[in-house]
This record gives structure tokens, C-alpha cells and sequence, in this order.
């Protein structure tokens, strides 16, 4: 194999190349091939191929010097270069720092220069415009206008800039020796430009803009130049309010406007300012006037409505005109604009506010109870109404007769939804129209009006008449409404808050006003709930005097003394039937009146007053054995019952008084081992001896004994 360097070339593996050396020397090849193994020839073809590699080794050292040596040559050469670049470089440089010194002392030579041919002929200037004014002053001197520049229309630009400048001058002149030649110029300034805007203005109605441009530029130094952009701006809005809607037209006029102005006027900014300030002025002013007069005194509630629309439009007007050009100060600008329209609207706005909101909700209420066909009662005042309802609150007797409301609770959710719809609309007028530093106050007014009459005239007056409505404790057959008072002022309650949080909270919430709202808001609803805590608990006691009563006229004696002991079936008695119906259908209500933990709260003492009417109740006769179970039966079914409430307290007495009943039924001599039980071990020992003394073998059996 012949040895050269692209044998070795990467990548190069030298087990490989072994192999490969030794695969083709004839005898190299591995046992039982076509030749066999000769390792003496394959250890000569190894020496022999090490002597090429190690000649080939000298030949590539050779090369590998001789470039090396090149390499320096080559380098040393272009350092010598790199040298002989840099020596040029450096004179090229001092050549150019000489260059620039020269031309520094020409341009300094020629400046001067420059400023010395100033210095001539700028009064040379001057003198010549001088002489040519003078000339002009002479033909007003001597009354004949002979120049071609004031008798050529078409050069009025170059007569304007002549007379302008003439006008000057003549007002330095004294005018004893100068009136006549002073009043000629007068009136030729006067006369162009009278002439230049009558100019302007044919070319803004035929759109030449460059014209109109020319033409302004002319007129600003005159004194008529302000006249000019007036008529500009009275030429502008011919047309351009062809519709009703004068707020989206005066969007359309001032954004087709702006454009015009830059281009016509070297400060468009004044231009348009002036334009969107003769607009506010006198379109918008006399629209809102028009508006707001003819309903201010005939229609509030549309006047109001009218004031809140056409503000609220005006202020999205002006938003949308901040994004023109209107000076340093546009958002200060247009605030005083708006403010010149509405402010004597805006004055008064909030007693008008008040006037109408306490005006409307009365004729709400009033409606509502026109369509009852009912009478408001005055509920009274004073002190003895007061010592009436201290009285009534810590006793819960019912003072005075009570009254039939056939099952009306006099309260309305339409009536409510109405009031506070105003209110809404209300709190958003407020919000717009009010001073911010008066947003706040103005803002709890009308919480104070919504209070009023939400919650004073219509729920407490309806809270009141539904206390009067409760009948007493031992009536029967009493309707209890009260339930229906409390579900519905739940209700409103909810609306009430919601009302509160959503549209008065935003507008006082950043305020000392907070305060006083809150404490108002809390002051109004505890008030109303110690009304309905003292119903319901009035309405409790109808409804355990109900309860009482079934059981006083159902119940007999010889329910649980039957006189045949052998023939009775053991169910139980039809007063603990009915009772439990009632019971039953209470519960139901109590559920639908209330939500949250009230309802556990009010179940929770209506079960705790029924386990002890049914306690006392049975505490009243006395129990033969199958009395007892009848009894037991009873209380089973009570114990149902209480399973409705819900409520884990009531369960637990009615099944410690299914314990005691067991005490009426268990033989004697297992009274001790029943009263150590694990519902009865905790009772006390008296109330346990009294359940005992009901059974009628009490005496008999010497049961006392098991108590000593």
C-alpha cells in the first residue's frame, strides 16, 4: 500500500489503518483464508511500511520548515509595508491640518467681507425704500394717485404692503400740518382692506385655498385682520347646520374646519379656538336655552332629563375637540366655554333635584296606596307614643286594638323598584352635573331623600301597620301576616344595599360624607330590625298560642287514662295530630319568609318555645300504662316535627323528652337503671321525680323510693 498524506487525513482511525495494512499484505490475513498466515512476512511488510512513514515523516518536516520560513519573510515584509503606510499617513494628515487652517482664514476673510458689503448696502436698502415711500407719500401729499400699483388691481398685495407701511408713518406725523394727507391714507388703508377681505372672502367661497392664504398672510399685519377671520368663521358655518342634531354637526364642522386652518392661517391654533368659541356661544347657548327654558317650570322631570342629556353630550363634544390644536391650555378653554352655558342651570340643579325626587316619590307611595284603597295612618308622635313603643319592645304586648289588614302587608316591590330607579337616575344626574367639591354632599341628599321615603314612608309605616296587625298571643284562628312583612322587607332590604353600593358608594367613597352615610344606613336598618325582631317574636307567640289552644280544646284526660286498657290503638291522639300539621306548615313559612341564619335563628326559638309548650302540656295529666305509650306515641310525633326545623338543639330536647317519656312505661324496678341512661344521667334529679309522679301507679307502687 503506498504511503501518502491523504492517508491521514481526519478523520483518521489507526486500528483501521492497521488492518487495512495487514489485509492486503499477501500472508497478513487472519487463519483459514485463501492464504495462510505468515507473521514473519507481515512483520517485514510492517518494518518496511514504518521506514516509508518515517521517510514520508521527513519529506512533510521539510515542507513544513520551508513554509515556515517563507511565512517570516513574507511577514517582515509587510511589517515594512504597514510602516511605510503609516509615515505616508502621518504627512497626509499634517498636509491636511495646514488645508483646513487655510480655508478657516479664507471662509474668517470672506465672513468679513460679507459683513463690510452688509454694512453698505443695508442703508442703501433702507434709503431706497425710504426714497420710494417718500415718492408714494408725495402722490397722497398732492392728492393724484398716478403710480401703477395702486391703480392695478392685480398688484393690491405690493399696494397693501406700501399703504400698511405709509400708515405707519403717517401716524407719527403732527396733524396740524399733516390732516389732510393722514385722512388720504386713512382711507386708502381702509379702502384695501376692505378690498383684500372681500378678496378672502370670494376665495373661500370658491375653495381657493392658496388665494386665502395669500390674502391672509397680507392681512395680518392689518388691523382688519382679526374682521377677516370673524368673517371666516361666519362663512364656515353657512350650511354646515342642516340637521337636528346641532352637537354631531359641530363635530363635522370643526374637524372639516381644522384642516382648512392650517393651511390658510399662520396660527391656526387662535383661528380655531376663536371658531369653537363663537360656536359655544351662540349655536350651543341658544340650543340648551331653547331646551331647557320651555320646560324648566312646565315639566321638571323632563327638564332634568333634558340638562343631564345636553351636558353630558356638551362634555363628549368637548372631548372629542381636545384633539385639535386650540392652544396651550384647550382643556381650561372648553371648561370655561361649558361653563358659561350651564352654569346658571347647574346653580340651581340640585334643589331642583330634591324637589322633584320628594315630589315623585310621594306621588309613587301615593298611587300605590290609592290603588289599596287605603287611608295612611299617621303613626303618631310624641312622648307617650314613645313610651307606648318602649313599652311594647321590652314586653311585646299589644297596645291598642289590633288591626285587620285582610292579609296586606303594604309593602310593594313595584313601588320599591320605582323609588329607587329615581334614586339611580338621580345619583347619575349628581354625578355628572355637580361641582366635584359638592359631589359628596349632593350625593348624600338624596340618599337622605331615598331613606325618607323608602325606607320612613313605605317600609317603616308598613312595619308598623303589620305590628298592629299581630293579633294577641291567645286569639284563635289569627292570621299571621307578619311572615309576609318580614319576607318581603328582606327583599328590599337587598335592593336597599345594593342601591347603596352600587351607585352612592362610587360618589362618596373618597369623602368625609362616607361616614355619615354609613352611620345613617346602620342607624335606619337597626331601627326596622328591632321592628321585625319584636314582630317575629309577637308572631312566635300567636303561634305557640295557636298551638296551646289546639291542645287545650283537642286534648282529653282519658287520652292517656283510656278506660279500656285492652282495647286501644297505639297512635297517637289527634291534638298531636293537628299540632304537628300547624307545626309543620309555621315551619314551612318561617323558611320562605327569611334566608341565611335568620331562618336557623327564628327555628331555633320557635323549637326551643314548642318543646316547652309540649313539656308543660304533658306535665298536666296523668298516665296509666298504655297512657304512657300513647304518650310516647305523641312525643315520636312531636319529635318528627322537630326533625323539619332542621336545627340540632330541638331535635336534641325533643329527644331527651321521648327519654322522659319512657320514664311514664318502664317497669319500677327499672327506674334507676333508665335514669342513669345516657340521655337522662344529666338531667336533674327534680324534673325526672316529676315526670315519675305523673304515672298513675306512682302511689301505689311506692315509687318515690327509687329517688331517696
Amino acid at each position: 500500500m503506498a504511503t501518502t498524506p491523504q492517508l491521514f487525513e481526519e478523520p483518521f482511525d489507526a486500528d483501521e489503518y492497521i488492518e487495512r495494512l495487514a489485509w492486503r499484505t499477501p500472508g497478513g490475513g487472519s487463519k483459514g483464508g485463501a492464504e495462510a498466515f505468515d507473521p514473519k512476512r507481515l512483520l517485514e511488510e510492517f518494518e518496511n511500511h514504518i521506514e516509508e512513514l518515517k521517510q514520508l515523516d521527513e519529506k512533510i518536516q521539510r515542507r513544513v520548515e520551508k513554509l515556515e520560513h517563507q511565512c517570516h519573510r513574507e511577514a517582515k515584509e509587510f511589517a515594512h509595508k504597514v510602516q511605510d503606510l503609516q509615515r505616508s499617513n502621518q504627512v497626509a494628515f499634517q498636509h491636511f491640518q495646514e488645508l483646513d487652517e487655510h480655508i478657516s482664514y479664507v471662509a474668517t476673510k470672506v465672513c468679513h467681507l460679507g459683513d463690510q458689503l452688509e454694512g453698505v448696502n443695508t442703508p442703501r436698502q433702507r434709503a431706497v425704500e425710504a426714497q420710494r415711500l417718500m415718492t408714494y407719500f408725495n402722490e397722497f401729499l398732492d392728492g393724484d394717485l398716478r403710480s401703477d400699483v395702486f391703480n392695478n388691481p392685480e398688484k393690491i398685495k405690493e399696494a397693501a404692503d406700501i399703504i400698511q407701511k405709509l400708515h405707519l408713518i403717517a401716524q407719527e406725523l403732527p396733524f396740524d400740518r399733516f390732516a389732510d394727507v393722514k385722512a388720504k391714507i386713512a382711507s386708502k388703508y381702509h379702502d384695501l382692506e376692505r378690498q383684500l377681505i372681500q378678496e378672502f372672502t370670494a376665495g373661500q367661497r370658491r375653495g381657493e385655498i392658496g388665494r386665502m392664504r395669500e390674502v391672509a398672510a397680507v392681512l395680518l399685519h392689518f388691523k382688519g385682520y382679526a374682521h377677516c377671520v370673524d368673517v371666516y368663521i361666519k362663512q364656515c358655518q353657512e350650511g354646515a347646520y342642516m340637521r337636528s342634531d346641532v352637537f354631531e354637526d359641530t363635530a363635522l364642522l370643526c374637524q372639516r374646519v381644522n384642516k382648512q386652518v392650517g393651511e390658510v392661517f399662520q396660527s391656526p391654533e387662535t383661528v380655531m379656538a376663536k371658531l369653537i368659541q363663537n360656536i359655544f356661544e351662540n349655536k350651543l347657548q341658544a340650543h340648551v336655552k331653547e331646551k331647557l327654558d320651555e320646560t324648566r317650570r312646565s315639566d321638571i322631570e323632563q327638564y332634568l332629563k333634558n340638562l343631564y342629556d345636553l351636558y353630558t353630550r356638551t362634555t363628549a363634544l368637548a372631548s372629542k375637540l381636545t384633539e385639535f390644536n386650540l392652544g396651550s391650555d384647550k382643556h381650561t378653554f372648553l371648561s370655561k366655554l361649558i361653563k358659561n352655558i350651564f352654569s346658571t342651570y347647574l346653580e340651581s340643579y340640585i334643589e331642583m333635584e330634591k324637589d322633584y325626587l320628594r315630589t315623585r316619590s310621594a306621588v309613587i307611595l301615593q298611587r300605590y296606596y290609592d290603588s289599596k284603597n287605603h287611608q295612611k295612618r299617621p303613626l303618631g308622635g310624641g312622648s307617650i307614643q314613645e313610651l307606648k313603643e318602649r313599652i311594647r319592645q321590652r314586653t311585646n304586648l299589644p297596645l291598642g286594638p289590633s288591626i285587620d289588614t285582610h292579609g296586606e302587608t303594604f309593602l310593594s316591590q313595584e313601588v320599591v323598584v320605582n323609588l329607587l330607579q329615581e334614586t339611580r337616575h338621580a345619583f347619575e344626574r349628581c354625578n355628572r352635573l355637580s361641582d366635584p367639591s359638592d359631589l359628596p354632599k349632593n350625593a348624600f341628599s338624596i340618599f337622605l331623600l331615598l331613606v325618607e321615603h323608602l325606607c320612613v314612608d313605605h317600609m317603616d309605616y308598613a312595619l308598623e301597620i303589620g305590628l298592629s296587625a299581630i293579633p294577641s298571643a291567645d286569639a284563635k284562628n289569627a292570621n299571621l301576616y307578619f311572615l309576609d312583612v318580614v319576607q318581603q322587607a328582606n327583599t328590599i332590604f337587598h335592593l336597599f344595599d345594593k342601591q347603596f353600593n352600587d351607585h352612592l358608594m362610587p360618589l362618596i367613597s373618597s369623602s368625609p360624607k362616607l361616614t355619615e352615610c354609613l352611620h345613617k344606613k346602620k342607624e335606619v336598618i337597626e331601627q326596622m330590625e328591632v321592628k321585625l325582631d319584636t314582630g317575629i317574636d309577637r308572631t312566635l307567640n300567636c303561634m305557640v298560642g295557636q298551638m296551646k289552644h289546639i291542645l287545650a280544646t283537642e286534648q282529653k284526660k282519658t287520652d292517656f287514662r283510656p278506660e279500656d286498657e285492652n282495647n286501644v290503638m297505639i297512635q297517637c291522639t289527634a291534638a298531636c295530630s293537628k299540632v304537628c300539621v300547624y307545626v309543620s306548615r309555621q315551619v314551612e313559612r318561617v323558611r320562605k319568609s327569611m334566608d341565611g341564619k335568620n331562618v336557623d335563628t327564628v327555628l331555633t326559638e320557635l323549637g326551643v318555645r314548642f318543646h316547652r309548650l309540649i313539656h308543660e302540656h304533658l306535665q298536666q295529666y296523668s298516665y296509666s300504662s298504655m297512657g304512657g305509650m300513647l304518650a310516647i306515641c305523641d312525643v315520636a310525633e312531636y319529635r318528627k316535627s322537630a326533625k323539619d326545623f332542621r336545627v340540632p338543639l330541638v331535635l336534641q330536647l325533643f329527644d331527651t323528652l321521648h327519654a322522659l317519656c319512657n320514664l311514664l312505661v318502664v317497669a319500677p324496678d327499672n327506674l334507676k337503671q333508665v335514669c342513669s341512661g345516657e340521655q337522662l344521667t344529666n338531667l336533674d334529679r327534680n324534673l325526672l321525680h316529676a315526670f315519675v309522679q305523673l304515672r298513675v301507679d306512682y302511689r301505689q307502687a311506692r315509687l318515690g323510693r327509687h329517688f331517696s
